[in-house]
Parts: C-alpha cells; sequence; structure tokens
C-alpha cells in the first residue's frame, strides 16, 4: 500500500470517528503520516481540552485506524 493509499484509508477511517467527536463538541484532522507506520492527527474543540482525550486517541481513534490500515504502529496527537 502506498502513502497516498494509506492517506486515503486513514480519512475513512476519521470520517468514522468524526460523528462520535462531534456529539461532544469536537472534531479531528489528519496532520501528517510518518514512514507510513505513524499517524499524526489534532483533536480540536471540546476534544482538544478534554481530559481523557489520550484515551480517545488510543482506544477510539487508533483502534478505528489500524482497522482500516493494519500496518500503523501508532497514532499520536499534536
Amino acid at each position: 500500500m502506498n502513502i497516498s493509499e494509506i492517506k486515503e484509508k486513514v480519512l475513512l477511517a476519521l470520517d468514522e470517528i468524526r460523528p462520535f467527536l462531534a456529539s461532544d463538541g469536537g472534531d479531528i484532522s489528519l496532520e501528517s503520516i510518518k514512514d507510513e507506520k505513524i499517524v499524526y492527527v489534532k483533536l480540536h474543540g471540546a476534544c482538544a481540552g478534554c481530559s481523557v482525550n489520550q484515551m480517545t486517541l488510543k482506544t477510539g481513534v487508533e483502534m478505528t485506524i489500524k482497522k482500516y490500515v493494519p500496518q500503523i504502529e501508532k497514532v499520536v496527537g499534536v
């Protein structure tokens, strides 16, 4: 899978997550993908300052992205 395919699948994963974040007043955007293994995302709105945003990144965002792109090793919030 090349970088453009990875990006497309990551964006699909974020589209799946977005409604859940929006229901809490937040959003998420893709910032970058490093070495086709690490995804950098940014939480917006209420999610940016939420006390459980690291849990959201690991249990919600990272799991969903890995479902779409198994080669992704981790997701990092910026």
